[in-house]
Formats: C-alpha cells, sequence, structure tokens
C-alpha cells in the first residue's frame, strides 16, 4: 500500500508498510499512482498526453522514471507488503510484564474545567486522597510485576496532584530507596495545572521528575474559558508566570506545556502560538475528550478548519526554525530513518497490560480514562490483576485487532490509536474513534512533510 499527497508544495509518497517517503517530482508522482493499474507503455502514453507539450519529458524519461519505481519496489521500498501482521496475536502469550503506573494520588482538584473528562477530577466517583501507604504499595506491585524490565514509569496524576504533594514526595524518595536493591530505576512524571507551583515544588520537580506536564490552554480568553477555579476566576493569570520559571529552570530536562482545544477555538494554531511566543519551547495541544452533545465537542464542520490549522502550523515551525526560534510540537515528532516500530505497530498503546492506572484506593484500571468504569476493574495493587480476561482483551488490542484500520495508511504510526477513545465512540476497545482518526491522519501527514522538509534544507 502507498498513499500520496501534496503539501507545502511537496509531492510526497508513502510506502506504507516499510515505512519509506519519497518526494518526487509531479511527473514520477502520476505514474506511481498508475503504477500497479497499467502496464508500462499505458503509463507512458497517460504521461506523454498529460506532460507532452514538456520539453523535459520525453518517452526515453518516462521509460527511466519505470526503472526506478521497479527498483525501488523490488528492493521493499514501494508497493511492499507487511511482514508482521501474522505476529501480531502471538502477543497473547508474551509476559505479563508491567512497565509503567498512573498513580492518581489526588481524585480531587482546585479547578472546576467542565470539559474535564475526570469530572473535576472525581472520576464520577468520590474525592479522595491516596495515602502513602496506598502509594508505596503500588510502587511495589510495579517492581513485583516488571519482570526483567529495568527502567520503569510513575505518572503522578489527578485531579490534581499537588493537592497531595507531600505523598508525592514520600513515594518519590521510597521509590529511590529501593533503586539499587531491586535493579530498578524509576522515571517519574508530574501533571500540573499550575495553581499550587511554587519555588519548592519547582525545585523537587526538576530534581526528581524525568518529565512535566503543564497544563495551559493557550490564549488568556482561550484558557479562561474552562480552567477556572471553584469561584468561577480564570486562572491564566496565576499560572503562566509559574510555568514560565518553571520550564526555564528545567533547562535541558524534558516537559510539555499540553492544552485543549475544543468548538470554541478551533483557530488552535493561534493558541499553540501564543505559547511559543510566550517562551514555551516544547508544546503539545490535544482534541478535547467528552460526549458528541457536549457544547465544546468539535463537530463534522470542524474538521476543515482543524485540518488547515494542522498545515499553518507545520508551515509556521518549518518558518521559525530557519529564523532560529524552533519550538517542538508532540504530535510532530516522527522518526522516518527507522520508520513505525515493530513492537508498537503489533503490541498497540499497552494499556491494560503494560501500563495501568491505580485510584487512591489501589484499584488497577488498564488506563486513567477508564477509571471509574466498573466493567474495567482489573484488580487491585494487593491481589494483581484478577480479570486476566479483561487482560487478555487488551493484549489483542492493537491495529490488527480492527478491522477498520485494514485499508488505512496511517495504521502503523497509531498502532491501532487509543482503546478508551475507541471504547467510548464505539463501546468496543477494539473500535475505531472515526473523527480522531481524521485528525491523526492529518497531523501525520504534516509531519511527514516537514521532515521531507528539513532533508531538502540539508541537501
Amino acid at each position: 500500500m502507498i498513499h500520496q499527497y501534496k503539501l507545502n508544495g511537496y509531492n510526497i509518497v508513502l510506502d506504507v508498510c516499510s515505512g519509506s517517503v519519497h518526494a518526487v517530482d509531479e511527473v514520477a508522482y502520476d505514474m506511481i499512482a498508475l503504477y500497479e493499474t497499467r502496464t508500462g507503455d499505458e503509463i507512458v502514453a497517460a504521461m506523454l498526453e498529460k506532460y507532452g507539450d514538456r520539453a523535459d519529458v520525453t518517452e526515453a524519461d518516462l521509460r527511466e522514471c519505470l526503472d526506478d519505481i521497479k527498483s525501488l519496489k523490488n528492493a521493499g521500498k514501494l508497493f511492499s507488503q507487511d511482514e508482521y501482521a501474522g505476529m501480531a496475536f502471538d502477543f497473547k502469550k508474551r509476559r505479563n510484564e508491567v512497565k509503567a503506573l498512573c498513580l492518581h494520588v489526588a481524585h480531587t482538584c482546585n479547578l472546576n474545567c467542565s470539559y474535564c473528562f475526570a469530572s473535576q477530577g472525581k472520576y464520577h466517583g468520590q474525592r479522595a486522597l491516596m495515602s502513602f501507604e496506598v502509594g508505596k504499595r503500588a510502587l511495589d506491585f510495579l517492581v513485583e510485576n516488571s519482570g526483567s524490565r529495568t527502567n520503569l514509569e510513575v505518572d503522578f496524576f489527578g485531579g490534581e496532584p499537588l493537592m497531595n504533594w507531600q505523598v508525592v514526595k514520600d513515594l518519590v524518595a521510597y521509590a529511590r530507596s529501593i533503586e539499587a536493591e531491586k535493579h530498578k530505576k524509576f522515571r517519574f512524571t508530574l501533571t500540573t495545572n499550575g495553581v499550587l507551583v511554587d519555588d519548592e515544588v519547582i525545585d523537587f520537580a526538576n530534581r526528581e521528575m524525568n518529565n512535566v506536564v503543564m497544563s495551559i490552554d493557550g490564549r488568556p480568553e482561550v484558557h479562561d474559558r474552562f480552567r477556572v477555579d471553584l469561584a468561577g476566576h480564570g486562572s491564566y493569570e496565576k499560572i503562566v508566570p509559574k510555568f514560565l520559571d518553571f520550564a526555564q529552570k528545567r533547562g535541558e530536562r524534558d516537559y510539555y506545556v499540553r492544552g485543549t482545544y475544543t468548538h470554541y477555538n478551533t483557530d488552535f494554531t493561534s493558541d499553540i502560538l501564543h505559547l511559543a511566543d510566550l517562551g514555551f519551547t516544547k508544546l503539545s495541544m490535544e482534541p478535547v475528550v467528552c460526549a458528541p452533545g457536549d457544547p465544546c465537542a468539535l463537530t463534522e464542520d470542524d474538521l476543515p478548519k482543524l485540518f488547515e490549522q494542522y498545515e499553518i502550523l507545520a508551515k509556521e515551525m518549518l518558518k521559525r526554525e530557519k529564523e532560529g526560534r524552533p519550538f517542538t510540537f508532540y504530535h510532530y515528532m516522527i522518526d522516518l530513518q527507522h520508520g513505525p516500530c515493530i513492537y508498537k505497530r503489533i503490541s498497540g498503546c499497552g494499556s491494560g497490560t503494560e501500563y495501568m492506572a491505580v485510584t487512591p484506593w489501589g484499584d488497577l484500571y488498564p488506563c486513567h480514562q477508564f477509571v471509574g468504569d466498573e466493567k474495567y476493574l482489573m484488580g487491585n495493587i494487593w491481589d494483581g490483576v484478577t480479570n486476566t480476561a479483561l487482560r487478555d482483551e487488551f493484549k489483542l488490542c492493537n491495529v490488527y485487532a480492527r478491522r477498520e484500520c485494514d485499508d488505512c495508511w496511517a495504521r502503523l504510526y497509531c498502532s491501532g490509536g487509543c482503546a478508551a477513545n475507541a471504547y467510548h465512540a464505539s463501546g468496543s476497545i477494539r473500535g475505531v474513534y472515526p473523527y480522531g482518526c481524521e485528525l491523526f491522519k492529518k497531523r501525520m501527514e504534516c509531519a511527514i512533510m516537514m521532515q521531507v522538509a528539513r532533508a531538502e534544507e540539508q541537501e
């Protein structure tokens, strides 16, 4: 399978299964499109009819181009076959090793964001804070179930985790105390809305957290539409100076400023550029997750505008790179040198198998977006995974389990996408979220185009 598209003046051909990307002229672009359905003579005749008035298009040139296409096909770089599809379902036999936990240290929040998928941090349940004892047991559970893995990941999540900050610090200290003995290395991530950030939080996080996710939605009026405190006051003015200080002091350590765009700001590129102009250099902007009838839900009519915004963003990022003021956008990070990751295409996202969420009470769920849905309760940190049938279902939750993905050119980049989004859209973790698929494909087109543009600059 191949995927062809034109963007920012480039004619791009992606060979789906090998991951090979070709930037070609318009004649070769048209010839590749016909190659699998027409004979060589038919292709040459069609090209002479279309481009015959051009001096640089001769029959000899066209025949040479046909030879080049054939060579690429023989080399497995065009029209290649998927060599790994048959391996996907053997993964049910893999070992049950856990590599990451999302610790819900606070099922409560000091903001009252109406679009919050977690119901203002309560996950449709009771407000609660995780005790140190529960968190400690969760870390022990991770170590005990990580098998031969050395590197383990722990996300401190909420609600707002800074509302349980002492427990966060105590859990980090405990994890560090057992690393040498257990032959493990913990990597921590903190996700925060910024309200409670202070110098002590910044110093500790910059010392201990491998990544920090800072929640800002963009321009003041966009951010303050939803991200308000319990009295209804916007939080932009309060958090932005703190986050700027936080990001500056992190130096080379990872962080992301993560925003959410909704039906109310489909011009979200303006929000990304606003954050970049403030001085943030590592950015992410996600589409809202909410019920279709919600006023902030994205609609079918929004899609053309959103596609345009992703293209505008890609072009602006390339422009700023040339000007010496680059920034990173999470969804445009792609490695064309090694192609789609074989392990990821087979295993999927890892939720419910390698990755799980832990509630303040120690219950296990496949990921944070399933928390509170009792159908997806997997077990707990004391007894382990007791719903093994559910775990086995998640083991098979990959791109090859979704028949809707069979003909999708982007399937090996998303590996079937988010199981939670699929469930909420279709009622099945093996379903698809068509709206999200369309956005993902546009992002991949933009990301690939940017790599092509950078490669051209280096020639």
